[in-house]
């Protein structure tokens, strides 16, 4: 499992360092939680697909009640999430993360808010087109001074939802890196297609797409290693 590193410059007062998780599938939680914790983040940011299904789910929740017994986790919902079969809301809570289901929060000096899948009540498949999410809170957490970071699993909303806002950084996971990688691009991800666009690394210098902690699939993946990311928020100087 590949760390990245990505660096921003933001008008805050004091640097911050952020481990961002996405896409855990119940798939490399001790090595997710060993590197999140040798970073020494101030907070853990997780965008969704922390379970795989209603069946195998306990993994992902207990790694999020690890992390949060010793640091802040904010978590959004992603489109797996909504198989668990009960009430995924409260044993989201109930691990001690703050969840952000359509919501935003302050920590520290930055707003942090979650855009939940707009899959919840609708039927999945691996080419089921992405439903539209909820997005009635977007407007207010736009308007929301200081730097604000939006969870968002889905990078297929990044350019018709969210592309024209103010908001400063947007963590995705969902492509799973393309799952088969050649010259640099993915092959395939849900809710792009063949030859996505958004599928690993930042766009715009705001939209960070993570190839994520597990998958879904079965099909191995080519060229395209897991990954947990690092965000350092640096303090712009003069």
């Amino acid at each position: 499992m590949k760390t990245t590193v990505y660096t921003i410059n933001a008008p805050v007062p004091a640097d911050l360092k952020f481990v961002f998780l996405s896409d855990i599938h119940e798939k490399n939680t001790d090595e997710a939680y060993a590197k999140t914790v040798s970073a020494a983040p101030d907070a853990v940011l997780v965008s969704g697909d922390y379970i795989q299904n209603g069946g195998e789910y306990e993994k992902g929740l207990a790694l999020l009640k690890k992390l949060s017994a010793g640091l802040p986790v904010f978590v959004s919902l992603g489109n797996h999430e909504f198989k668990f079969g009960g009430d995924i809301r409260a044993a989201t809570r109930e691990t001690g993360a703050s969840l952000l289901d359509g919501s935003f929060t302050e920590f520290s000096s930055v707003k942090i808010g979650g855009l939940t899948s707009g899959f919840e009540g609708a039927r999945q498949g691996t080419f089921k087109k992405t439903p539209p999410p909820d997005t009635g809170f977007i407007k207010e957490f736009d308007g929301e001074p200081g730097f604000k970071i939006l969870l968002c699993h889905h990078p297929e909303y990044y350019p018709r939802y969210l592309k024209n806002t103010g908001i400063d950084l947007i963590l995705s996971g969902h492509a799973h890196g393309g799952q088969w990688r050649f010259f640099g691009r993915g092959l395939y991800a849900p809710g792009q297609g063949i030859f996505p666009k958004y599928t690993s690394g930042l766009y715009d210098g705001r939209l960070v797409v993570s190839a994520g902690v597990g998958d879904s699939h079965s099909v191995p993946r080519i060229n395209n290693d897991y990954e947990i990311i690092i965000i350092e928020i640096k303090k712009e100087v003069g």
